[in-house]
């Protein structure tokens, strides 16, 4: 008796549970990047940090991704003044007009998201990154920090 209320609901899925899967294979395609960065992230032991020289090592010792990851850098500093630039002055107009420590600081950080976001749009523009694959070269990246620390 149990088999019988058991076999129409798994015959055919209720619309809910078509809706929801819709949406979760929707959701899963747009956030399948992660995929990449997983088996770095999700490690027993933790990627030992990497400073400036190894970067540039990789970039010199790479012909295909080294290029890109030397571009999606210099991207990175051009963000980060936007963000620099968006943060000062958004809390200086607020703290001119306002003189509320509060506002100057929500002003700040909006300032410094906003900036971030149209420096790294400016950067994109200007350096041509969406001709390049730069998630590839950071994977190329860490699988090479990798296979160097575990030589060592």
């Amino acid at each position: 008796m149990a088999e019988s209320l058991n076999s129409p609901a798994d015959s055919s899925p209720s619309f809910f549970r078509g809706h929801w899967e819709g949406w979760k294979g929707y959701w899963a395609e747009k956030f399948a990047f992660l995929d990449d960065y997983g088996r770095f992230v999700k490690r027993e032991k933790p990627i030992p940090s990497w400073s400036d020289s190894d970067v540039e090592e990789f970039i010199a010792s790479d012909p295909v991704n080294g290029p890109t990851l030397k571009t999606a850098r210099e991207a990175v500093k051009i963000a980060a003044t936007g963000s620099i630039i968006g943060a000062i002055s958004t809390a200086g107009i607020a703290w001119k007009y306002s003189r509320s420590p509060h506002g100057a600081a929500l002003s700040l950080g909006a300032g410094a998201v906003f900036g971030w976001t149209f420096g790294q749009e400016f950067a994109n523009h200007l350096l041509q990154l969406y001709r390049l694959d730069t998630m590839a070269a950071q994977v190329k990246f860490l699988d090479w920090w990798v296979k160097k620390n575990e030589s060592r």
